[in-house]
């Protein structure tokens, strides 16, 4: 069974799913027919970091950004599964592959990041955008009948957003050798341009 957590609320992936090494992150949320003038487009990013010297919390490199532009880490540990530009159809919106064993090991983190294309210009938020979730899945296991995996984690965002133009969905962590996950839940007023400096990249 499925466990449900709340914003703030953290799993033991050891003890939860401990034979689990391939993860499946399904990110969704649902169209809105709230009138902007242009169709709503979501964007998942997931940034593979390290602590610098000062605790802070960088990219390994600009290589283990992984979104639409750039699918794949260079070892394969982190995959982007396609670009989901309207949010329309059953079930996950776009999904992050993670092959645990193969993440280098001085990486601590990895960060889903989730921002609407052109927010700015298209005048769209968060606000406006309901039913956001993240699942997590075993992709290690036999998919039943109807061809699903089994659920091992559900976040769904019940914060109201209204301006923000980015959400953090949450983590995936490693502590002590051991990896976790964290539903963060954290709304932002920036685009994927700000969160890449921020770990400390670039884009052009």
């Amino acid at each position: 069974m499925a466990i449900n957590l709340t914003k703030g609320g953290r799993i033991n992936l050891e003890k939860e799913a401990p034979l689990m090494t391939k993860v499946r992150m399904g990110l969704g949320w649902k169209p809105n027919t709230f009138n902007s003038g242009s169709k709503y487009d979501l964007d998942v990013t997931a940034f593979v970091l390290k602590q610098d010297a000062s605790g802070k919390s960088v990219m390994l490199s600009e290589e283990y950004m992984i979104f639409y532009n750039q699918t794949s880490t260079p070892e394969g540990s982190v995959k982007h599964l396609g670009d989901n530009r309207t949010g329309d159809g059953d079930g996950d919106d776009e999904t992050i592959l993670v092959e645990l064993p193969l993440i280098p090991a001085v990486a601590d983190e990895i960060s889903f990041i989730v921002t609407i294309h052109d927010a700015v210009a298209r005048k769209q938020n968060f606000g406006q955008v309901p039913g956001c979730y993240v699942k997590m899945y075993d992709a290690d296991a036999t998919p039943d009948a109807d061809g699903n995996l089994p659920v091992i984690m559900q976040y769904d965002l019940e914060d109201d957003f209204s301006n923000e133009t980015a959400v953090q969905f949450g983590s995936l962590y490693k502590k002590d050798g051991k990896w976790g996950f964290k539903a963060v839940g954290q709304g932002f007023n920036a685009g994927l341009k700000e969160f890449c400096e921020g770990y400390g990249g670039s884009v052009a």
